[in-house]
Formats: structure tokens, C-alpha cells, sequence
């Protein structure tokens, strides 16, 4: 594990290796490595890791377990500058697959800036450390953003596929090994009550949001000149509009998920007129929790004339037989009224001129809300009769929660997809075609707002820029408040 002294390592990687463990998923010759240039031995990191999983790991802490794991624990100092530390490397893993019986089966976890991912990749090259033997396998595991925009994109490939294999590239993004975007597949295509409504003939729109009520917080250095578009909508918002999109798989295996994925992403489009059909914010100071907060530019590291968008919002068409004439529109914010990541399928009003006239009806138009975070679940709103003598609808909703429904809690999202990892199994990952897709997408977007200066300001604990309310009402719709 690259970065294991980052945030990410801490607080979620080192915690669901100890909650796989702990599960009883992870052979006994499991073994970690961490990679860092802090002058540690093996102790210190051991006591790193022990710290995350006492602090973060979502299953109880037991002795027996941690026995177990931190007995594979090792540590290597060194820069990635350094082909010394690689075959210092190199030596423990070596020894590992001596004492542990690990066999020659390594995974690489890249927790670290993209900047440093082909110089890592051709030190791996370079030691022998990516050479497998035999029967074992190396695999490689990257964090997103996978680039900048698509000439990076493809300049990254090029250095992970001199590497690597394809089928050898895990592609991490989080959001995919959340149980309630797995059960989108399920509520979509084991369920016949949906599927026969899961198109433009009855949808008028889908609206997939991620809000944050959060700041960049210590991020500046990363975040500043990436912004939410590039952080949120090209990889987390546009799987799950692939997902939300895409027709049923042959199979749910990682080919057949992945063509279909792919084949909406290459069918949907933005509009020709990106002025009226995005919007894009900064927060300003504000509100958050009764709690005065302030602005992008009052947080540390942020320079004066950053063009950094805090907002992001995007309409997409996609002119098939199934969703021609429904748009989707995508929002991703931070410092947003409360935190909430949802897919809302807004039905059309019901065709009937009785209900269409009533005096005092109140109901608006039925939705199906999947609540990807954090209240994981789905909810149904739909208009009822209010008791009394008077024909009069309003909304009401059925709700469906994983924390209600089920006795059993759901793993975190990195507890699937390293699992999925060690065994190779891919379905969940995004290969590089699906990459190249999204930046297509994106692309013509952040060109147009790097052509028009600064981010509308917004007020931190409102819902985002006017401009975004302007995209919505030109179309007669309006965001969802959730």
C-alpha cells in the first residue's frame, strides 16, 4: 500500500482490510505492506494501522484477529524517487511469500496523488515487483481522478498498460461498492413492477445529486483546480447515470455489465447551448448547522483569483428508444444544505383531466428516490386522497431503509471492492473505455467555463447558484429539495 500515511489509508483502507479480517474473508497468510518515506520500522506502522482500526473499523476490535493480521504487517521507508526502496520492496514481499505462504499474489494499492502514479508504475516495472511467476498474479489498484480531462486520461493508460494488463487494473471508485448502488441492478431487473416504467414514456427526468454540507476543508492543494466536476461528476455521478441509464446485461458478469455501461455513455450527450444548460458556483459564507462559516476563499491555500467550481451542474440527453425526450441533469456541491447522495426518477403527472383540475390538490409529480447516502434506502412518493369529504391529493411516501429492512449492516464500500480485488473479480471497476466515455462527456464542459471566468458565489447552506435554478426553469422543472 502506497500513501499509507494519507487520510484515505487511515480512515478507510487499513479499517476494511481489518473488517475483512475480521469477517473471516481474508486467508490467514494475508499480509500488508506499507510504503511511505517516514522514518518508521515495523512497529510504528504497525501501531499506525492498529490506531486506524481501533478508531475506524466498522466491526468490534478482537485481540484473536488483530493477532492474526498483525503478524503480516511490514513496513518499507523510502521516496518513490528511489530504486533502492523498490528493491527493499521487492526483499519483503519476498519474504513474505517465504514465511506467510502468500505464493507471488501481490496487490499494488496507489493511494496517492495521480502525479505520482507513473513514476510509481515504472519503478514496479523497473524492480521486477510487477513480474508475476507462474500461477500468481500482480495486480495494480488506482484511485480516481483518473486524469485531467481526456488527453491525461489516455497518457495514464498508456503508462498503467506498459505495465500492467488490462484485466490487472483495478480502477477504484467508491461509490460503485456501496450496497445500495449494487441494488439498483436488483431493484431495476429482479423486480418486474419497475422495469416496464423505466423509460421516457413515463419518466419526465432523473435528477442525481451529491450534496456536501462540508467545506474543501485541509483539501486545497488537491482540490484547487480540479473542482466538483472533475472530482465528482466524471467518475462518481456518471457511473450511476450509467447505471440508471444502461439496458438490462446479458449477464452480470464484468463484460456484459461494463458493454452495457459503456454504450450509454457513448449514447448520451450534452446540449449544444452550455451556457443555459450548466451551471457552475463557488460558496460564499454562510450557515452550516447553525454554525457561521466562511467562504471558498477564507479557506487555507486558496488563491485570490481561483476559478475553482465548488457547484457543478450538467444537463445530458440520451436519444435512445428508451430515454429520448427525458433528460437527466447532475449536481454534485459542497456546502449544500445537508449531505445527501440520491437518484430521483420524476415521473410525468398523471394523464387523467379530473385529477388534473381538482380544487386544492397538492400532489406534485411521483418519484422513486434511491438513496445512495446516507440514509441507504429508496423511497416511493406518490399522491393519496386526504381523509375527509373533499376530493383533495397530496403527496405521501412508502419508504424502503437497508438499516430497517435488514438485521445484518452493510460493509463499507472498500471492504467489497478490496475483496474484489484480491480475488479478481472485476465487475465493479471501470476499465478505461468507460473513462475515456466520461472525459468525452466532460470535457466540452470544462472548456466552455474555463472560456467564461470566475463561478457564480453562493450562500454556504442554500442549494447551490441561481444559475443552476435558471438551468431547471427554463425547462419548467425544478430541483428536488431533499
Amino acid at each position: 500500500m502506497f500513501g499509507v500515511t494519507g487520510d484515505l489509508a487511515r480512515k478507510k483502507l487499513m479499517p476494511a482490510v481489518y473488517d475483512l479480517a475480521n469477517r473471516g474473508l481474508l486467508p490467514p497468510a494475508f499480509a500488508l505492506t506499507g510504503f511511505a518515506r517516514r522514518e518508521w520500522d515495523r512497529q510504528d506502522f504497525e501501531e499506525v494501522v492498529y490506531e486506524s482500526v481501533k478508531k475506524h473499523a466498522r466491526t468490534p476490535f478482537r485481540d484473536e484477529t488483530w493477532r492474526q493480521l498483525s503478524e503480516g504487517i511490514r513496513f518499507v521507508q523510502g521516496t518513490f524517487d528511489d530504486p533502492d526502496a523498490f528493491q527493499r520492496l521487492k526483499a519483503t514481499v519476498e519474504e513474505l511469500d517465504a514465511k506467510r505462504g502468500t505464493g507471488g499474489n501481490h496487490a499494488f494499492y496507489l493511494s496517492i496523488p495521480p502525479s505520482a502514479f507513473p513514476q510509481v508504475l515504472t519503478q514496479l516495472r523497473e524492480s521486477g515487483l510487477s513480474d508475476s511467476q507462474g500461477d500468481a498474479w500482480r495486480r495494480v489498484v488506482i484511485e480516481k481522478p483518473f486524469g485531467h480531462d481526456l488527453t491525461t486520461a489516455n497518457e495514464l493508460d498508456a503508462v498503467v498498460s506498459e505495465v500492467f494488463p488490462p484485466d490487472s487494473v483495478f480502477r477504484i471508485d467508491h461509490y460503485l461498492g456501496k450496497e445500495t448502488v449494487q441494488n439498483l441492478l436488483a431493484l431495476r431487473f429482479a423486480n418486474q413492477l419497475f422495469e416496464p416504467i423505466w423509460n421516457s414514456q413515463y419518466v419526465d427526468h432523473v435528477q442525481i445529486t451529491m450534496a456536501e454540507d462540508i467545506g474543501i476543508g485541509s483539501r486545497a492543494g488537491y482540490y484547487d483546480g480540479i473542482g466538483q466536476a472533475r472530482d465528482v461528476i466524471q467518475n462518481h455521478l456518471l457511473q450511476l447515470f450509467a447505471l440508471t441509464a444502461m439496458e438490462e446485461p446479458a449477464t452480470f458478469d464484468a463484460n456484459d455489465l461494463r458493454e452495457e455501461k459503456e454504450k450509454v455513455l457513448r449514447a448520451a450527450k450534452v446540449p449544444a447551448d452550455l451556457s443555459a444548460n450548466t451551471a457552475r458556483g463557488q460558496y460564499a459564507a454562510g450557515w452550516r448547522g447553525g454554525e457561521q462559516v466562511g467562504g471558498y476563499f477564507d479557506e487555507d491555500g486558496i488563491p485570490e483569483d481561483s476559478t475553482t467550481e465548488t457547484y457543478a451542474a450538467i444537463r445530458l440527453d440520451v436519444p435512445n428508444r428508451r430515454w429520448a425526450g427525458a433528460p437527466f441533469y447532475l449536481r454534485a456541491g459542497k456546502r449544500l444544505g445537508r449531505r445527501v447522495t440520491e437518484i430521483a426518477l420524476v415521473f410525468k403527472k398523471a394523464p387523467s383531466p379530473y385529477f388534473q383540475e381538482v380544487e386544492g390538490a397538492e400532489a406534485g409529480n411521483n418519484a422513486l428516490v434511491i438513496r445512495v447516502q446516507p440514509d441507504e434506502g429508496v423511497t416511493l412518493r406518490f399522491g393519496s386522497k386526504v381523509p375527509g369529504s373533499q376530493m383533495e391529493v397530496r403527496d405521501v411516501t412508502m419508504d424502503f431503509g437497508y438499516g430497517n429492512a435488514f438485521t445484518e449492516s452493510s460493509p463499507e464500500a472498500y471492504e467489497r471492492l478490496i475483496l474484489d480485488v484480491l480475488l479478481g473479480d472485476p465487475p465493479l471497476f471501470p476499465r478505461h473505455e468507460e473513462v475515456a466515455l466520461s472525459w468525452k462527456l466532460l470535457d466540452p464542459v470544462t472548456e466552455h467555463w474555463a472560456r467564461e471566468g470566475k463561478p457564480e458565489p453562493y450562500r454556504s447552506g442554500t442549494w447551490g447558484p441561481a444559475s443552476a435554478d435558471a438551468m431547471m426553469a427554463k425547462d419548467g422543472r425544478s430541483w428536488r429539495r431533499p
